[in-house]
C-alpha cells in the first residue's frame, strides 16, 4: 500500500516538472538565413546559409546584405544594418529591411512598432538612421504605434518618426502605468535552462529513491 501511494507521489512530481520544461521550450518557427557577402549571424560569419532562431541578432556590413525566409514572411536585411530576430517581428538597431509578409510579422525601431493593418500580402521598408525612423508602405496599409499614440500609413505613402521621442514617450507611459505591470519574457524559459533541467533531474531521482527505500520491498527481487 505505501509503495502504491509513493509511486503516485512520484508520478505527480514528474508531471509537474516535465511539462514545465516543454512549457519553456522556445515555441516559435525555425526560420532560415541567407548571406550575400560577409555577414554574421550572433557574431560569427555566415558561410551561405544558417538555421534562425528567435533571439538571433544578424549584421550586415556595407559590402554585404542577408535575408530571411520564414514560414509567410520574407525580410531582406539591407547593407550596414543590426537585426535581431524574435520569431513574429525583427527589431531593427539600424540600417533598414525590407519586409513581404503574410502573416503579420512587424518591425521595432527604437520606440516605434510597424505591422501591417491586415493579414493581407503586405510589403513594407523600414530604416533607422541617425535617430529617424522612415516607414515606406508599397502594399497594403500599415499601422504604426508609438509613445504618442497608433495611426496609420496608407500604403503608396511614406512617413518619419523621432526615434529617440518615440523611446521618451513609451517610458513616460510605463512610469505611468506604475510598476504592477507584468514583466518581459526572457529570451529562453527559465524552466528550459540547463540548471532548471538539472533540478528536475535531481528531484525525480531523490523521489524515486526516497519512495524505494520507503516501500520496504527490494528493487529487485532477492531470488529469481
Amino acid at each position: 500500500m505505501r509503495r502504491s501511494l509513493g509511486l503516485k507521489i512520484l508520478s505527480s512530481m514528474m508531471l509537474l516538472i516535465f511539462p514545465a520544461t516543454s512549457f519553456g521550450a522556445d515555441s516559435n518557427p525555425v526560420a532560415m538565413l541567407y548571406a550575400h557577402g560577409d555577414a554574421t549571424l550572433n557574431g560569427n560569419s555566415v558561410p551561405t546559409s544558417s538555421a534562425l532562431f528567435s533571439g538571433d541578432i544578424i549584421r550586415t556590413t556595407a559590402d554585404s546584405a542577408a535575408h530571411i525566409n520564414a514560414t509567410g514572411s520574407t525580410v531582406l536585411i539591407l547593407n550596414e544594418s543590426l537585426v535581431q530576430y524574435v520569431g513574429d517581428a525583427v527589431t531593427l538597431e539600424h540600417g533598414g529591411v525590407r519586409i513581404s509578409t503574410s502573416k503579420l510579422m512587424a518591425t521595432r525601431a527604437g520606440g516605434v512598432t510597424i505591422s501591417p493593418a491586415s493579414g493581407e500580402l503586405t510589403e513594407f521598408e523600414v530604416q533607422d538612421v541617425d535617430g529617424t525612423v522612415h516607414v515606406a508602405a508599397s502594399k497594403g496599409d500599415l499601422t504604426i504605434s508609438d509613445g504618442s499614440g497608433t495611426t496609420t500609413l496608407a500604403q503608396g505613402q511614406q512617413t518619419t518618426r523621432d526615434d529617440a521621442q518615440a523611446q521618451n514617450d513609451n517610458e513616460k507611459k510605463k512610469k505611468k502605468k506604475g510598476a504592477g505591470g507584468i514583466a518581459p519574457a526572457g529570451s529562453g524559459g527559465v524552466f528550459n535552462s540547463p540548471l532548471a533541467v538539472g533540478i528536475g533531474t535531481g528531484i525525480i531521482a531523490g523521489g524515486a529513491i526516497y519512495v524505494l527505500s520507503r516501500s520496504g520491498s527490494p528493487v529487485s527481487p532477492a531470488k529469481p
